[in-house]
């Protein structure tokens, strides 16, 4: 076996470090966060962490739980079965937070930008029933997008973190290059069309 087919422990452990600390519940915390306080300052930041509990803390939190159960071996959930479930579960939290924030009156981006997050879930979720598309680029490339439909064209430089976060799914092998692509070509459609039609 040739030098460049043996992993790199040094750039697989960087990349396995890229892929835990940007992963999308991160995404989630910092968007909500964000447009929270451009929504409405400290008030705003209030309904976001409504959503951040909703669509980010209670999905790790039963995740978590799997693992620990032993129903998979950790939080990206490789297995087609098990990610279709724990999409199903984070569908369903996300769904009622969506109901909370327009029964209580959320300022209208937040229930727009969970609005966002709902069908661009079942949008992977559908990709995922035939191919393993990958949740960190829709995500990360979805939060990216409102963050510029929001605060301007200067947020785009968060794709450079999207890309890096591409490169570490490609470097673990939990993703083909195509999968990496399509997820973050989705994730960026299909949040700036929903949030664009919603905010």
């Amino acid at each position: 076996m040739s030098s460049t087919q043996i992993p790199n422990p040094h750039i697989r452990r960087t990349a396995r470090l890229i892929s835990e600390q940007l992963h999308p519940k991160t995404w989630i915390v910092v968007v909500c966060l964000m447009i929270g306080w451009h929504a409405d300052q400290l008030q705003g930041v209030v309904w976001s962490l409504v959503g951040v509990l909703f669509a980010a803390v209670i999905p790790i939190l039963f995740i978590d739980h799997g693992i620990k159960r032993g129903r998979w071996g950790d939080r990206n959930v490789g297995a087609r079965k098990a990610r279709l479930l724990v999409m199903l579960v984070i569908l369903l939290s996300v769904l009622t937070c969506l109901t909370l924030m327009t029964a209580l009156n959320a300022p209208r981006v937040l229930s727009a930008l969970v609005a966002s997050m709902l069908v661009t879930l079942g949008t992977l979720a559908l990709v995922t029933l035939a191919w393993k598309i990958s949740v960190h680029q829709a995500v990360s490339a979805g939060a990216v997008i409102m963050l510029a439909q929001t605060y301007g064209p200067w947020a785009l430089l968060g794709y450079v973190l999207v890309a890096v976060v591409g490169w570490s799914r490609i470097e673990l092998r939990d993703h083909t290059p195509a999968q990496v692509i399509a997820g973050t070509l989705l994730g960026t459609a299909v949040a700036a069309a929903t949030f664009a039609a919603l905010r």
